[in-house]
This record gives structure tokens, C-alpha cells and sequence, in this order.
């Protein structure tokens, strides 16, 4: 009873880090469709299973009791280090990885056992199935028996042992260690196991859990999201790029490419996880190869049905029939697959921003964020309106040069500083006709998700 209670009380904390019920309940239907072992693939540092194991069990645990199972993977280099350092063995890299002796592979193996059960005792603990599975996974020869000695590349992925598990409802918590033919354990880097193990299995969400909380801008800040078809080129040009992190964007890029457009990767911390897998504006940082964005002129050559159906669907309201008569588009920015998308037209002589639409299945995943950075490197002007209330509102705070308060709506710009031309929109903003039947929803369709 007093197990359950302490479940209970975790749970509780978690959903009040979080969003709102209907995001959760949204994320947990998606995620309900999916196979078991198609959910996520978490991969866990050794520093977090050193320095953030209790919110590492905890977050584990909030997710099998919303009836998901992940499939956990762990590291252990500090712990390596230490230990390799009290027996006495100099620790020796060649390309990033570890020299690996047959001394020191007995070292390895006791500590990642070690590291293992660490963790499934903490899952036990919190009442939390989980299954220790410390070899039997990686399929593995020498990578350069010369000069890396008993260091493993997979060879192939066994998935029975993660399978057993599943079906006892339990989380697999698997080490990195390599097997050979002859049954010769073989010491594997963590993240090229992570990343062999996802390509097998393509999972819905891969899961980096670091102590940073994601990839940090040049002020060290978070990078809320990462749409790789839009900016890719321009953050690899970014001075502030270093080395490590310029290495871990090219191989999730790469990682990503061999997976379904729905897979994406989140670089979050522990206590953070159920936030970043249940909310829009997630925790941590988010990358997905994205969608392209397709840039229109005019309404020629934009699918008007498949447009109207996004802004329908947004909304939650019919467009007035005449709208495409009606509307002179100015630009329009649609991301290839239809599932986001902003129209602009002209007044005042400047941009207005007429509709930002994004489906329901696309928030979340920074989609509306990645078409507003290519309609804003285009557009050096713009003005809009929104109603009070809106969930975005808080994205449109931080983008604008300026916002006014009206009885139904709030004005915004950005780029104007001429008195009189924002007089003059904020004027036609209080004129303008809607284009939507009825009433407008109190919220919009959250167009600025993963946006912070």
C-alpha cells in the first residue's frame, strides 16, 4: 500500500511539471497505437545513473504506469574511468574510443554489471518492472583488435531477450556490451550501440538523457527544437558550433535519415522526460529531419483542398467558401506534407499575417516553428492580430517588436517603427472581416509549440 501511495505521489508530481490533460491525453493515444518495442528507445549517460538516478527511476516508472515501456540503455564512462583508475590502468583513447585491455575488459564488465543493477534496483524499488539485460543484445567482432583490443562492433541485434521482456511488461535495461560468435565479451561505445539498436528497431522517440537538458545555443541556453530540412546548413555554419556538439547534430542527422519521417530524437534531462514525451512545448531539446517549406507567390500551384482542410482542421471552423476568391495571397508558406502552414497578404503596405495554421498530429514537433523562420528571413515587416487567451500568445510575446491591446484582440508587430504606419495597422487589424464561419475558436491551433 505504502508502494502504491509513493507511485501515486510521483505520478502526480510529474503530470504538475507537465501540460494540460488534453496535450497528454493526445500524446498517449498516439503513443498507444504504436508496438511495444516501437515506442522509445531511451539511451542514459553513466554521469545521470551517477549524479540523477532517483529522477531517472522516477520518470521510468511515471511511463509504465501510463502503460508505456521503454527500452533503456545505459553507459557507465565515468564510473570507467574511476574504476580503471583504482586498479591502476591508464586510460588510453583512439578516435574517442576507449583502449579497451583484456585487464581492463574485466574491469568493464563488473562495472556495467554493476551500473545495471543500480538501476533495476531503483525501478524495483518504486515497485517498477524491469529486467536486467547486461549481454546478449549486441552481436559483435573486433573493430581493431591492434590498436582498440577488446572493443566491439555490432554485428547484428538480438531481440529476443528485449522481447521477453516486453512481454512481461518490463522495462529491458540493457548494457552496452558485445558478444562474439565464441561468446568473447566485447567492451561497445554507448552511443553506437544506441544507434545500431535504433536502427533495428525505429522507434517513435529516441531519447538522449544528458545532464545539459538538450543542445545550448550560444548564450548556453536550450535549443527548444531542430527541424533538419529547413535548418541543418545554417546551424552547422554557426561560429558558436563546437566540435562535440557539431558531432552529435551530423549523427543524429545520419541516424535520423535511416528512419520514418514520424521518428525524432529529444536531448532532455530525467526529471524532465515526461514532459518532454507528453507536452508541445516539451523540456528539452527536440530534432526531427522535418519537412520541407514550400514558398508560394500567389495561389498557383498551392493545393487548395489539402489547404483549406489544414486550416479547417487547425481552427476547428469551416473557412467562408469564397475565401481563395477573396484573398490576394501576398506569400504563402506551406510545409510540404500540408501540415502546417502561413498565408500572408498585404495591407498597409506591409505583410499581414492572415492565417498560421498547424494539425493537431504535427504540434509538438517544432513544425510551426521551422515555418515561421522561413517566413521571417523573407518577411523584414509584419503585423497581426490575435485573440486574447490564445496559447501562442506567449511565442508572439517573445517574436514581436511591439503588441497593443484591443477589447477582442491584441495587435502585434514586428519590424515597424514608423508611429503612425502601426497606428494604421492596428487600425485596420480592428476592421479587418473574418474568414472563418462563426465564431473563431478562443484558441488557436498553438501554431508556436517547441517554441519556449
Amino acid at each position: 500500500m505504502e508502494t502504491h501511495k509513493h507511485t501515486r505521489k510521483t505520478i502526480v508530481r510529474l503530470l504538475e511539471s507537465m501540460g494540460s490533460a488534453k496535450e497528454i491525453q493526445q500524446y498517449l493515444k498516439r503513443f498507444s497505437q504504436i508496438d511495444a518495442k516501437r515506442f522509445a528507445v531511451v539511451k542514459v549517460g553513466g554521469a545521470v545513473l551517477r549524479d540523477d538516478l532517483p529522477a531517472l527511476a522516477s520518470s521510468l516508472t511515471f511511463l509504465q504506469q501510463v502503460g508505456l515501456t521503454p527500452i533503456v540503455l545505459h553507459g557507465a564512462g565515468p564510473q570507467l574511468d574511476q574504476e580503471l583508475a583504482a586498479a591502476g590502468i591508464v586510460k588510453q583513447t583512439v578516435g574517442g574510443l576507449r583502449v579497451t585491455t583484456p585487464q581492463a575488459l574485466g574491469v568493464v564488465r563488473r562495472v556495467f554489471q554493476q551500473q545495471n543493477l543500480r538501476l533495476v534496483d531503483a525501478l524495483h524499488a518504486m515497485d517498477t518492472r524491469a529486467v536486467s539485460v547486461a549481454a546478449g543484445v549486441f552481436a559483435s567482432d573486433y573493430l581493431d583488435r591492434e590498436a582498440l583490443g577488446m572493443v566491439g562492433k555490432v554485428t547484428g541485434i538480438e531481440l529476443a531477450p528485449i522481447e521477453a521482456a516486453l512481454r512481461a511488461n518490463a522495462i529491458p535495461v540493457i548494457a552496452s556490451l558485445g558478444e562474439t560468435a565464441e561468446g568473447q565479451l566485447l567492451n561497445i561505445n554507448a552511443d553506437v550501440a544506441a544507434n545500431e539498436l535504433v536502427r533495428v528497431l525505429q522507434p517513435y522517440k529516441i531519447v538522449f538523457l544528458t545532464g545539459t537538458g538538450g543542445l545550448l545555443d550560444a548564450q548556453g541556453q536550450v535549443i527548444d527544437s531542430i527541424n533538419l530540412s529547413t535548418e541543418y546548413e545554417h546551424l552547422m555554419a554557426q561560429p558558436w558550433i563546437d566540435g562535440g556538439m557539431r558531432l552529435k547534430i551530423e549523427q543524429i542527422a545520419d541516424l535520423l535519415a535511416d528512419l520514418p519521417l514520424t521518428s525524432s530524437v529529444s536531448i532532455t534531462r530525467p526529471a524532465e522526460l515526461a514532459k518532454e514525451l507528453f507536452t508541445h512545448k516539451g523540456s528539452g531539446t527536440l530534432v526531427r529531419r522535418g519537412e520541407k517549406v514550400l514558398t508560394f507567390d500567389s495561389w498557383d500551384g498551392v493545393d487548395q483542398a489539402r489547404l483549406r482542410g489544414l486550416i479547417e482542421s487547425s481552427f476547428g471552423r469551416a473557412l467562408v467558401p469564397d475565401y481563395f476568391e477573396r484573398t490576394q495571397p501576398f506569400r504563402v508558406y506551406v510545409s510540404e506534407n500540408y501540415r502546417a502552414a502561413m498565408i500572408l497578404t498585404h495591407a498597409e503596405g506591409t505583410a499581414y499575417l492572415d492565417k498560421f495554421a498547424v494539425l493537431d498530429e504535427a504540434q509538438g514537433e517544432g513544425l510551426g516553428r521551422a515555418v515561421w523562420l522561413v517566413m521571417r528571413e523573407g518577411n523584414p515587416q509584419l503585423f497581426w492580430r490575435s485573440r486574447h487567451g490564445n496559447n501562442v500568445n506567449p511565442f508572439y510575446d517573445a517574436e514581436c517588436d511591439g503588441c497593443l491591446k484591443q477589447p477582442r484582440w491584441k495587435v502585434y508587430w514586428y519590424g515597424i517603427d514608423d508611429f503612425r504606419k502601426i497606428e494604421r495597422c492596428v487600425e485596420h487589424c480592428a476592421q479587418r472581416v473574418p474568414t472563418l464561419l462563426d465564431r473563431e475558436p478562443s484558441s488557436l491551433a498553438q501554431p508556436g509549440e517547441r517554441v519556449g
